[in-house]
């Protein structure tokens, strides 16, 4: 009877603290589409990525030309000689590769150029949020993009628009 008691009061109390709680949702991506420095900022790392990849591509265009070559002189060279080749080939394929990963890697060049540009405009719009949620009382704010299993969200409960003048 005792455990019965002590269950009934645990849920009673939960469900008191969770219908206490307030909670809305933001689409962040529509915020930061709505910031001009963070349209510029997108931009820029946009045009920065697809001249790397240029750059990567036609390095890997040199590779295969580099094969292409060996392939049609291959019979006609010594051992010593395709092997050094096949060396060259493989190094350069090497080189290229971790170009990409300078360019494009975790820790790449992309990567840190993403963290100066975007990440102080992100900061401001978290600061904002965290702001509004305190102004407001909100104990919860969800990012509609981020929240995959959030199956359903009732309309009145984004708060996109209020963050978005706050911001203004």
């Amino acid at each position: 009877m005792k455990k019965l008691l002590l269950i009934m009061a645990v849920a009673m109390t939960t469900a008191f603290s969770a219908e206490a709680q307030r909670i809305a949702y933001v689409d962040m991506d529509r915020i930061l589409t709505t910031i001009p420095e963070y349209k510029a900022a997108q931009a820029e790392l946009d045009a920065t990525a697809e001249r790397w990849k240029q750059e990567i591509a036609i390095e890997y265009g040199k590779i295969e030309t580099m094969y292409r070559k060996y392939q049609a002189q291959e019979v006609l060279m010594s051992e010593t000689t395709r092997q050094q080749r096949e060396q060259e080939i493989v190094d350069k394929e090497a080189q290229v590769r971790e170009l990409q990963k300078q360019k494009f890697g975790p820790q790449g060049e992309l990567f840190q150029k993403r963290q100066s540009l975007v990440k102080p405009i992100q900061d401001r719009v978290y600061a904002t949020i965290q702001k509004f949620a305190a102004d407001r009382g909100f104990d919860f704010i969800f990012d509609k993009g981020t929240m995959p299993s959030m199956i359903f969200a009732s309309p009145k409960m984004d708060k996109t628009e209020e963050v978005i003048e706050k911001l203004k």
